[in-house]
């Protein structure tokens, strides 16, 4: 582990806290987690062995317990306008009338009455976290003496949150405007001057043109990869990778010293975010496509082999987002479930194919803690009031460290997923051809595989289907160079390649020469 991003420990209501992402505090932690100084004395020596410290800067909105909205909510005209604050209607509807409601079932609306402020307060997400106003520059200086303050504690980088949102403009969505982008380069410019080895990541989970706008060494040099994440998991429903396959060789490249952070999923919830344009290109109708993905996903569609729930439905659009462990979306749980074996096969084999993607594709490959050991749905949280209107949970369970002791067991799902995703990973680090390199995705004349080269020279092949698939030789040597004696590395076993290579259902090959 080089890179560890520990999820919100700052001080936050106990009530609404969304998980840690309504801060009452950026000065302070959360006090069952210890103090500010043992942070930064983790930090530090987290340093000594090589793993960066990550933590987020919700700079969109604070708690309504933040020391600013308490003064604003005893009469300080000065932290008062530290908010959008409105005294009737009329302002809000305007508003409204083009915002996207996020949380339509738990937070339907952006605006909330606050009888303290007798008035609207703007509250993007829930009603407890009131966006900022950075049209008052007092807002501004404020957010970058907290940000300094975390980095004194010792973040190498910085996850800002909810990037898209922190601008607000009448007659817009109020997402991705151009003074979003001013504010973050405005930060990043005191970043680089006073504490230059710290490094910003863009949380943006919008449209893939959106997203890429914000990755940049003057805003954040790395940035999640929303689409590549959403395009896994559209092959794996629909077992074709030929969407993912031009969606990437138009989106994937980045500026120069700029790298995506990659990943099968998070803490959060898992959006559709891929272009309508790029599925239209294949007869694909977007809308109708991410109805599908999510019956898939939470098991309604007939024959899937996911156990997702739904997060958030809009009964006006239509719109949900998906949450579940990957093991759980990935069909492990409805194996273990049924007893069937052979769905068993199936599911670990598209779980490590899919972990082969964000190890070997180019970036930084991230892994959301309990899947590296096949953690399932936790369906506990329906029993606390305080989580059971929040589905997210469903993949935020305590660690499981009776799991965690099987992981050296290869006879167990969680051993098998444990050793084989481990020596992938000390594979990568022994061959730099999958570091800092060139990505050229290319058609391999199946549309179940997903295929590209890395430094013009390694082969990555990954087939989505249950089935095999048979990719002509032809079709890799007019891409790279095919060794004399071809070994895969992702495996640790030699490649069978005369005239064609053939890749078993959800094989991965990454296509270099014998050690």
């Amino acid at each position: 582990i080089t890179y560890l991003h520990l999820m919100p420990l700052f001080r936050a209501p106990e009530e609404n806290s969304d998980g840690g992402y309504a801060v009452s505090s950026y000065r302070d932690t959360h006090p069952a987690l210890g103090t500010m100084a043992e942070l930064r004395a983790l930090a530090a020596e987290f340093r000594t062995v090589g793993i960066s410290l990550s933590l987020d800067f919700i700079f969109n909105h604070t708690s309504n317990e933040h020391e600013w909205a308490l003064a604003a909510c005893n009469g300080d005209e000065r932290y008062k306008a530290f908010y959008r604050i409105y005294p009737d209607r009329t302002v809000p509807d305007q508003y409204q009338a083009t915002l996207r409601e996020i949380f339509p079932e738990q937070a339907p609306g952006s605006f909330t009455w606050v009888e303290a402020v007798n008035g609207w307060v703007w509250t993007t997400f829930y009603p407890f976290q009131w966006d900022l106003n950075y049209e008052n520059p007092e807002v501004l200086t404020a957010m970058m003496g907290e940000m300094l303050a975390l980095a004194n504690v010792g973040v190498e980088i910085l996850r800002l949150d909810a990037v898209a949102f922190v601008w607000k403009q009448l007659g817009t969505t109020s997402e991705n405007l151009p003074q979003a982008h001013d504010i973050i380069r405005a930060l990043n410019a005191l970043a680089q001057i006073v504490a230059p080895s710290m490094l910003f990541l863009s949380e943006a989970i919008v449209h893939p043109d959106d997203v890429a706008s914000y990755v940049d060494w003057e805003e954040c040099p790395i940035s999640y990869n929303p689409t590549l994440m959403a395009m896994i998991w559209d092959a794996l429903a629909t077992r074709r990778a030929d969407v993912m396959t031009y969606a990437m060789q138009h989106r994937f490249d980045l500026p120069q010293n700029c790298v995506w952070l990659n990943y099968l999923r998070v803490h959060d919830d898992i959006g559709w975010s891929f272009a309508d344009e790029d599925a239209a290109r294949f007869n694909i109708n977007g809308y109708d496509h991410r109805r599908f993905l999510n019956r898939f996903y939470t098991g309604a569609f007939e024959g899937s082999f996911a156990m997702g729930e739904g997060f958030n439905y809009n009964p006006v659009n239509q719109d949900m987002r998906i949450v579940g462990t990957l093991a759980s979306l990935a069909g492990l749980e409805q194996a273990i479930t049924q007893g069937d074996k052979t769905l068993l096969r199936l599911a670990i084999e598209r779980i490590l194919m899919a972990y082969s993607v964000i190890l070997s594709v180019g970036g930084i490959p991230l892994i959301y803690q309990g899947d590296e050991i096949a953690t399932l749905n936790d369906q506990s949280y329906k029993l606390d009031p305080k989580k059971a209107a929040d589905s997210r949970w469903i993949h935020r369970a305590a660690f499981d460290w009776q799991r965690a002791a099987q992981r050296h067991d290869p006879t167990t799902p969680q051993g098998e997923i444990y050793t084989r995703l481990l020596h992938m990973i000390q594979t990568r680090k022994a061959t730099p051809t999958l570091g800092a390199s060139a990505t050229r995705f290319f058609e391999s004349g199946s549309p179940h595989v997903l295929s590209y080269v890395r430094d013009g020279s390694l082969i990555c092949l990954h087939n989505f289907s249950e089935h095999p698939i048979t990719v002509p030789r032809t079709m890799l040597v007019a891409h790279a160079p095919i060794p004399a004696t071809p070994y895969n590395l992702a495996k640790a076993a030699p490649v069978a390649l005369e005239d064609a290579l053939t890749l078993q259902p959800y094989d991965y090959v990454w296509l270099g020469a014998t050690p």
